[in-house]
């Protein structure tokens, strides 16, 4: 896998070592609660990084695969996966790759989290923003956290991601139930960039919001992505909703964040606050009915190594995203207005 990043500013500092720190947390393997595929995933950089800084040139990395069994995907040969995407890009183009999924594996998250610590480096120099994601729940097990404390330590303190440890208990065990029942089981990613400076996204199309949501979407098994109080808040009032202004240690704030940090598509200064869904990973040993090629009815029994539930690993895809989306919309705003820095009020 490989990914090409292009538009990166240069002389920012980065080296193999930070990137492959969050390829690890990503990577197959790390426990019981993932699929026990083991790939290191090491790193490898090709082009636009010189003596540990960028060139402003195209970046290159590569990581190469060690652990591909492509006859376990035999089965998917000439029959399709219910609910995953072996079907549609038959449709589509009329041919596929039945060894792993192809384009459509999520393998292929490999190069937005390795071109997302990038953007988060950059994001963290030049505006201090921090972006942070836990697993918030899994399967009908919900956890509560404060968006606005949570810290990375608290999430990668467990297996599961998820920074209240007797609930992650409790997504450990439903994990390694469904598992051991060869089934899986989806949930929810929080998500949160602190310190994002107002101003940032566009009107109408372009609203930072919905840039957001495409790039959060476009992750493999994302069904739906909030942002603040998202569709709770069609429970609540105009009065109860909206969040009041203050001026606050020298700026423009909001006493509440029922937006979620963006307002009129633009940010306000306040915490981005996100909600990402993910389904249950398609690829079960339950038998079900599907059809082959052929066009004939049959019953699949699939065979491999997959995730029973991808939320522990999709923490550093989410925050990946949201990084290069924020660099994206910083980028934008910088160049929009000339030499003028991006705001801070």
């Amino acid at each position: 896998m490989g990914v090409v990043i292009d538009g990166c500013p240069p002389q920012l500092e980065i080296n193999q070592q930070e990137i492959q720190a969050e390829l690890d947390r990503r990577r197959p393997g790390q426990s019981d609660l993932t699929t026990p595929r083991q790939e290191e995933d090491r790193v490898q950089i090709l082009s636009g990084i010189f003596e540990g800084q960028t060139l402003g040139t195209p970046i290159s990395l590569m990581v190469w695969n060690k652990d591909a069994k492509p006859e376990s995907y035999a089965p998917f040969r000439d029959t399709f996966r219910p609910s995953h995407a072996d079907y549609t890009y038959q449709a589509k183009y009329g041919i596929r790759n039945w060894m792993g999924g192809g384009r459509a594996s999520a393998r292929e998250t490999i190069g937005r989290v390795a071109a997302g610590v990038l953007a988060r480096k950059w994001l963290q120099q030049q505006c201090g923003v921090e972006i942070v994601a836990w697993v918030e729940s899994v399967h009908d097990l919900r956890a509560h956290i404060d968006p606005d404390t949570v810290t990375r330590q608290q999430v990668d303190s467990n297996l599961v991601r998820c920074p209240d440890l007797e609930l992650a208990e409790q997504m450990a065990e439903r994990i390694r139930w469904a598992k051991d029942q060869g089934d899986s089981v989806g949930g929810v990613i929080g998500v949160v960039a602190r310190a994002v400076p107002p101003g940032l996204g566009e009107p109408v199309f372009d609203k930072l919001e919905a840039e957001l949501a495409k790039g959060l979407m476009s992750l493999p098994a994302v069904k739906g992505v909030e942002i603040g109080s998202g569709f709770a808040g069609t429970l609540l009032t105009g009065s109860q909703h909206n969040d009041p202004f203050e001026m606050r240690e020298g700026r423009v704030r909001t006493l509440k964040n029922h937006s979620g940090g963006v307002q009129g598509g633009i940010s306000n200064g306040e915490n981005i606050v996100l909600r990402v869904a993910f389904k249950p990973t398609s690829t079960i040993f339950v038998a079900q009915q599907s059809v082959d090629s052929q066009g004939q009815n049959v019953v699949l029994e699939a065979q491999g190594r997959h995730d029973p539930c991808v939320l522990p690993r999709a923490v550093p895809i989410v925050e990946a995203m949201v990084a290069l989306v924020l660099m994206d919309q910083a980028l934008r705003q910088r160049a929009q207005n000339g030499t003028r820095t991006l705001p801070t009020m």
